[in-house]
């Protein structure tokens, strides 16, 4: 699957290379699961970058048209887990 990530091109090199990882963990979560801590870390980088809860939904809004992935439901997946823990999503939008 090819898809462009959003991304805002005022950050720094190594801000969109973190941002791009937490999608990529985004991803692991849906297509075959991923480490709880590793998201959990990940999301909190991003949350460094992105502080504001209006950028937040709309990088994740971009995020999910075009990949199909829902950010939201594997964030909110590591408040529902323990540390230690796999989380692996399932529920996918239909594009």
């Amino acid at each position: 699957m090819e898809y462009q990530y959003p991304i805002d091109y005022t950050w720094s090199t190594d801000e969109i290379v973190d941002v791009i990882h937490f999608y990529e963990c985004i991803e692991k979560a849906y297509e075959k699961g991923i480490d709880r801590d590793s998201l959990l870390n990940a999301y909190r980088r991003f949350k460094e970058i992105v502080p504001g809860k209006a950028q937040e939904k709309t990088l994740f809004n971009e995020f999910e048209d075009e990949s199909g992935y829902v950010p939201y439901q594997a964030v909110k997946a590591i408040k529902e887990t323990g540390s230690g823990e796999k989380i692996k999503v399932v529920q996918k939008r239909k594009k």
